[in-house]
């Protein structure tokens, strides 16, 4: 039986599946991709194994609400289109006008397209994230959750949205790990899964004293975490799990310590927001939806957690993902760069990717899904298991640009060079010319070429030697290049 998905053992911040190094990168669609009965999911499957990504996420039952800033996707299906874990029974109308469900029974046809999901995902090499639970995050998109007590005939507890991510309702807790224990069984066979605990757990919601605290919330976190680990226990496989301490509301606050501690996960599953803090610094990575760059905070917080032993994936970032335009889509290239060049994970939401258009748009198959696969091609012919970040490499970069290493000492190294100046700056976007870089490169004869994370072309290469300074001359280039630096 094939191991599932680990930590690599000669690199804990990346991982090994089938034998070979592998780091998650992706332009995925919004995780609806089962509950969403019109979406291809083979589709759009075929096209991400030809973009060569190695991510999707998949939610379990959370279904989401279209919004003035968070568009339409395959998480937010009609009522009558969505499919989850339970069967609808009726008589009675749930708040969607939809048949009730029954949290007695199991519905056959979820099971049946998770199935299909995953040995698919499977073929292809593509992880999958299952995703078991959400934050609900307001009364509009609890009135549409399955084990919303006005939504089933089945005995619940009748509560406020912010106590789904708590014990506070033992009926309630106990149908929320009755399904955790029938997803974790159901998907134990699976190689290429991991679990996530909750997507974005927070605490602390402004209003009243009463709310639950992120402590309150982590609480709930472990036990589920404890139920998959006893569900597994006497299940063939182990899988890891992946997650986030609880945020506070307000005043807002993404504390990562806890999740890189003693935390009860494997993967650090953070969203690159502001004020994401890291051993007594905050990390402003972007608001959500508007179209801020902010790339060298982005650089700066994966470097910071450089040393820890669980690997940091960048999960779901939706700084600029509602913009479906050249513009947002070469910020989220930039930020995919500068994160797998930092040692770490990316996960983009891709808009385009919907019902009836299950591989993009022809716009974003010329941009952001063709620029992801040169992303993923270019990084696993990296020896990842060896590749460390290396922060002190790079001694002086070109005006108006961040600079990301990766690289072995000695054998190669991989310097990602990105324009970081927000839209809103004067010059943005025009070209950087006739600029230098200067590295701490050590004695040697070296080869160097350019690749272009646009084209995935490289330019001829070039002999130099090495020396601490170094002066490396840029060729021309509009946005962002990359530096490729070889031993001879």
């Amino acid at each position: 039986m094939a191991i599932p998905i680990r930590q690599h053992p000669r690199n804990s911040r990346v991982f090994e599946f089938r034998g070979k190094p592998l780091v998650l990168v992706c332009a995925t669609e919004h995780y609806g991709a089962v509950i969403n009965r019109p979406f291809d999911f083979a589709k759009y499957l075929a096209d991400a194994h030809e973009k060569q990504q190695t991510l999707t996420r998949l939610f379990m039952l959370f279904r989401e609400q279209q919004s003035h800033c968070n568009p339409y996707s395959t998480c937010k299906p009609e009522s009558p289109d969505y499919i989850a874990p339970y069967p609808r029974v009726g008589p009675e109308k749930a708040l969607d006008w939809q048949p009730k469900f029954d949290l007695d029974a199991w519905n056959p046809e979820f099971f049946d397209r998770l199935h299909r999901f995953l040995s698919l995902a499977s073929d292809y090499g593509i992880i999958v994230e299952v995703v078991l639970l959400s934050n609900t995050y307001g009364e509009s998109v609890w009135n549409l959750n399955p084990l919303n007590a006005a939504n089933t005939i089945s005995d619940i507890e009748s509560i406020p949205w912010t106590d789904y991510n708590t014990m506070r309702a033992p009926k309630l807790f106990e149908r929320q790990l009755a399904h955790v224990r029938k997803i974790v069984e159901e998907t134990n066979r699976y190689d290429n899964i991991f679990y996530e605990i909750c997507n974005e757990p927070g605490g602390s919601f402004p209003g009243s004293s009463e709310h639950p605290t992120p402590q309150e919330v982590n609480a709930w976190q472990m036990a589920i975490a404890e139920v998959i680990r006893e569900t597994e226990a006497g299940l063939p496989n182990k899988h890891m799990i992946a997650g986030q301490g609880a945020f506070i509301y307000e005043p807002w606050e993404q504390s990562s310590d806890l999740s890189f501690g003693d935390f009860v996960i494997d993967i650090v599953n953070m969203h690159p927001l502001p004020n994401t803090t890291y051993g007594g610094r905050g990390y402003h990575m972007g608001e959500f939806m508007s179209k801020q760059l902010r790339l060298r905070e982005v650089r700066d917080y994966c470097l910071a957690t450089r040393n820890e032993s669980k690997p940091l994936n960048l999960d779901e970032d939706n700084v600029a993902s509602q913009y479906k335009d050249p513009d947002g889509w070469t910020i989220h290239r930039k930020r995919a760069w500068a994160t797998l060049m930092s040692g770490c994970h990316y996960d983009y939401i891709d808009f385009s990717i919907i019902n009836y258009v299950e591989a993009g748009t022809p716009a974003s198959q010329r941009h952001i899904r063709i620029w992801m696969k040169h992303l993923s091609a270019y990084i696993h012919a990296i020896d990842l298991a060896e590749a460390r970040p290396l922060p002190d490499f790079v001694l002086g970069e070109p005006k108006h640009s961040v600079t990301c290493t990766l690289g072995i000492p000695g054998e190669e190294y991989h310097i990602y060079v990105a324009d970081e100046r927000e839209l809103t700056e004067e010059g943005a976007g025009s070209p950087l010319v006739s600029e230098e870089l200067i590295v701490n490169l050590p004695d040697g004869n070296y080869r160097v070429r350019c690749f272009d994370p646009a084209t995935g072309l490289y330019s001829p290469s070039i002999r130099i030697s090495g020396a601490a300074g170094t002066v490396i001359r840029l060729p021309d280039f509009q946005h962002d290049l990359t530096i490729r630096i070889n031993v001879e």
